[in-house]
């Protein structure tokens, strides 16, 4: 059975036609549209041209927010403005088809849990190191949601009292020590010092504000103080899942999103940290440590999977 899995983004909404086996026959992209009515026009146009080619049976959409345990509201949108919006019923009208919709975070772990660095394993955790940081939990083979369908904001976990204020209103979350926009600012804090090296202070003043593509490119030139600020959130990031793994013993995390795309430069000095700050290290089983294999296409893989599960 196929089914059409669409993920939503801030800057771009990426659809496809996906088989029971994980695979994308077919893609359709556009810029993501200013306004919700725009967007839900943009959803309705990318499942019709995937329609014409292939015979589908429903629709999954992926969506930066947190969604009602009925998988039909969206009671907030982080980068677009859903507020307590039905977005199921309305759009199931409009297409004619089943449709489900999840966390965009929770879809790509689902797809890896399914299809990728996850498969195999019956308890997963995914974080998503991207701009902020999502998550993901699968408990025995199913994607754990929670009482009100919101579980899984691991982004949003403490991480220094008091510390850095995060978007969600609060202070000292994970996010704001171990995502994308965290290592753009320690790589800048680095280079503004004087570095460790020349290579992160050269390209500041030549290039201005340090980019992630600029930090990336050292990091692979091995440039010390861009390792030292990869280190750096390795450590906050490595630190949180000792942390979690005390509440949900994982068999494996799971590290997607941009930031993760770094590979074993993140992967290794994550894995050093978890296991230094591991509870009852050495006397109990310690979760792997893996780099996401979907990448990009994570998202919308796991919404047309999970439409497929919700509607078969």
């Amino acid at each position: 059975m196929l089914t059409v899995g669409i993920d939503i983004g801030g800057t771009k909404i990426a659809g496809g036609v996906v088989d029971e086996h994980g695979a994308v026959l077919a893609r359709v992209r556009v810029a993501t549209p200013g306004g919700i009515g725009e967007i839900d026009a943009a959803i309705v146009q990318m499942v019709g041209e995937l329609r014409a080619e292939h015979e589908v049976a429903a629709v999954g959409i992926a969506a930066a927010g947190f969604i009602d345990r009925d998988r039909s509201k969206i009671y907030f949108g982080v980068n677009i403005p859903w507020r307590n919006d039905q977005m199921r019923p309305r759009l199931e009208q409009r297409l004619g088809l089943p449709l489900t919709i999840e966390n965009d975070a929770n879809a790509a772990g689902w797809a890896e849990y399914r299809f990728g660095a996850g498969r195999g394993f019956a308890h997963v955790v995914m974080l998503t190191i991207g701009t902020g940081v999502g998550g993901a939990v699968v408990v025995g083979g199913r994607l754990y949601r929670g009482g009100h369908g919101v579980a899984g904001e691991l982004g949003h976990t403490r991480h220094i009292r008091d510390g850095l204020p995060c978007g969600c209103g609060q202070r000292g979350c994970i996010e704001q020590y171990a995502s994308g926009r965290a290592l753009q600012r320690i790589a800048n804090e680095i280079a503004d010092a004087g570095g460790i090296g020349v290579g992160l202070a050269a390209a500041r003043t030549e290039r201005g504000r340090l980019s992630g593509q600029t930090i990336s490119e050292l990091v692979r030139q091995n440039d010390p103080g861009a390792r030292e600020a990869v280190r750096t959130v390795a450590s906050a990031l490595g630190e949180s899942c000792a942390q979690l793994t005390a509440s949900l013993d994982p068999e494996v995390f799971v590290l997607g999103g941009g930031v993760a795309q770094l590979g074993e430069h993140l992967r290794a000095p994550v894995e050093d940290s978890y296991r230094t700050h591991l509870p009852a290290r050495g006397f109990r089983p310690a979760a792997a440590i893996a780099i996401a294999e979907l990448h990009n296409d994570a998202g919308l893989i796991g919404a047309a999977d999970l439409a497929r599960q919700v509607r078969p």
